[in-house]
């Protein structure tokens, strides 16, 4: 007899597929960039991802062109252009593990920009979370022994308030007025992919060494981590309440670091490993007050 999953768990399945796809990603990134170099990797990764989901919607029945092009097309410059940009060139300077906690910062991110820009109050526990969170960035990033631009920390940083920043564009284009989220993410990494196709053209950049393990990480990052990935989370998410969601994905960036560790041999010392805590823990107590919020 086959099993079969059902409703209740099909999501659930979706979305912890997702989050091994996604914290496995970081590390085949780093295996990539041994071949290619930051900005190509990064336009390549991105076109043929962009490429993969347009596909998958001109054979859906959702409609297929765009709408509301000019903030896609900025959407697309911050979510696509930016984020991916800044975290692939965290990689390539600083450990994939290390880089994926730094950038996983962007709920802490999201709620400071929130209060700023949407005039949403930071409550409770979430005080807390944001406390956690700047302990663990500044045990993890050591400024008083370390330089902040080294192995990648700023630049890690930077792409988790990249991240919150269109996270913050998203809500608020959904507020408006809502769009389907796989067409969304379709067009706006298709008009994101543009500019960094046109920067790869101008910047002095070693070619790509085109070898078969090249070949097999290019396609499984673009196709299979990131559009089949976004696929899962938009599945699950339809059908999870987003603090169920949430917690799930908070394996992501301990997948990475577990994988690093095993591949690459990137092992964190213990001052990381502690700051790493704290962001987990951190996270944890944003899930909890999402929960307690989403209770009647």
């Amino acid at each position: 007899m086959i099993f079969l999953p059902n409703e209740r768990v099909k999501p659930l399945i979706a979305l912890g597929l997702m989050t091994i796809l996604w914290g496995c990603g970081w590390t085949i990134l780093k295996i990539g960039l041994i071949d290619a170099e930051p900005f190509t990797f990064t336009a390549l990764r991105m076109s043929l991802s962009a490429l993969f989901l347009l596909l998958v919607l001109a054979f859906s029945d959702r409609p297929f062109f765009p709408t509301r092009v000019p903030e896609l097309i900025i959407l697309g410059i911050v979510q696509t252009s930016l984020l991916f940009t800044l975290s692939t060139c965290a990689v390539d300077q600083g450990s994939s593990g290390r880089v994926a906690f730094l950038v996983y910062t962007m709920p802490f991110f999201t709620l400071i920009l929130a209060r700023l820009l949407l005039s949403e109050k930071i409550r409770g526990l979430q005080w807390v979370a944001i406390f956690l969170a700047f302990l663990g960035l500044l045990t993890i990033l050591q400024p008083w022994r370390q330089a902040l631009t080294s192995n990648g920390g700023v630049l890690g940083v930077a792409a988790g308030a990249i991240w919150a920043i269109s996270v913050i564009m998203v809500k608020k284009i959904q507020d408006k007025a809502p769009i389907d989220m796989i067409s969304m993410t379709a067009w706006q990494m298709t008009f994101g992919s543009i500019p960094l196709v046109l920067f790869v053209s101008f910047v002095d950049e070693n070619p790509i060494t085109w070898s078969t393990r090249f070949i097999l990480v290019l396609a499984f990052i673009a196709i299979v981590i990131t559009g089949l990935g976004w696929l899962l989370w938009v599945y699950a998410l339809e059908r999870l309440e987003a603090g169920s969601a949430s917690l799930i994905t908070l394996a992501t960036p301990v997948v990475a670091i577990s994988t690093s560790a095993f591949l690459l041999n990137e092992n964190p010392n213990n001052t990381e490993m502690a700051g790493m805590t704290l962001i987990t823990a951190a996270l944890l107590f944003l899930v909890v007050h999402a929960n307690r919020d989403a209770d009647p």
